[in-house]
């Protein structure tokens, strides 16, 4: 039985990987105060970037239980098994507005995995089940399995360069922006084993955050059987200093290898943001 990959856009994939990896993606909506996108497919990081760096609030929003039924109702007519892989439950209520569709549907081979991360790691959780797919040993039920174990491995570290975003959200007080701003605080953050955005540190300046980053990395070693991929919010400045940094401190990766993060994930942490995802070595 063939087997239908699918995901959301907090994945970060762009039109281009979905094809040429085979994969189904589920757009996420990014709503301006005057107008709507549909996250990858309407809106270019182009716009999304000038209209959240001119000082638009920006909001975004699940995809509905109709859209996942779509998809599922595609592979049932296709005779295909589906592994549905989505941004953490912990930040979304993507994954229950799949599992609502999988309910509506008299269809049973459909293993819907919650990645518990979200940007490039959700993304790096996404290309393992292709993998597995390709290689053609494993069910769509024994892909989902595998998946859940795999993914307590992938390790998402980051440096926020402005907390302005954090408070335009209420995440944060504006007070506590506003201070950290003055005295150039930079937030270390990971998602954690809940899934959940969490601190792992904070330093002042960027030269210390990146020290801090680095140090953060090498406690979990990385496993060199996967690559390791530098991560960035907007602009790719702060991730090539970074880049030049870990390779001196003998963590291999390369400026090529850098992917941005998509706007479900930039409109709460803002421009600057740079960081790493890898493998854990078991």
């Amino acid at each position: 039985m063939k087997i239908r990959i699918i995901t959301d856009s907090a994945a970060d994939f762009t039109q281009q990987e979905l094809s040429d990896h085979n994969i189904t993606c589920v757009p996420m909506t990014i709503t301006f105060e005057d107008q709507s996108y549909i996250d990858g497919v309407t809106i270019t990081q182009e716009t999304f970037w000038s209209r959240l760096l001119a000082g638009e609030a920006a909001k975004t929003s699940q995809p509905s239980p109709d859209a996942f039924l779509t998809v599922f109702e595609q592979a049932k007519e296709a005779g295909e098994a589906v592994v549905c892989i989505l941004v953490s439950s912990a930040l979304s209520g993507t994954l229950q507005s799949a599992v609502i569709a999988r309910s509506m549907i008299d269809y049973e081979p459909i293993c819907i995995v919650d990645s518990l991360t979200a940007a490039i790691a959700e993304k790096v959780l996404v290309l393992r089940a292709c993998q597995l797919r390709d290689e053609g040993k494993l069910t769509a039920s024994q892909i989902a399995t595998s998946l859940e174990a795999f993914r307590r491995r992938i390790r998402l570290y980051a440096v926020l360069d402005t907390l302005t975003y954090l408070a335009r959200g209420g995440r944060i007080p504006k007070a506590a922006a506003s201070f950290g701003t003055l005295v150039q605080l930079k937030p270390l953050v990971t998602v954690g084993e809940e899934g959940l955005v969490e601190m792992a540190g904070k330093a002042i300046g960027l030269h210390r955050a990146t020290e801090a980053l680095i140090k953060l990395a090498k406690s979990h070693p990385i496993d060199p059987a996967f690559p390791v991929l530098p991560i960035y919010a907007h602009t790719p400045e702060n991730c090539f200093a970074f880049v030049k940094k870990l390779n001196a401190a003998g963590i291999t990766c390369h400026e090529e290898d850098a992917m941005g993060i998509g706007p479900t994930i930039s409109t709460h942490i803002g421009p600057g943001a740079y960081g790493l995802v890898y493998v854990e070595a078991e």
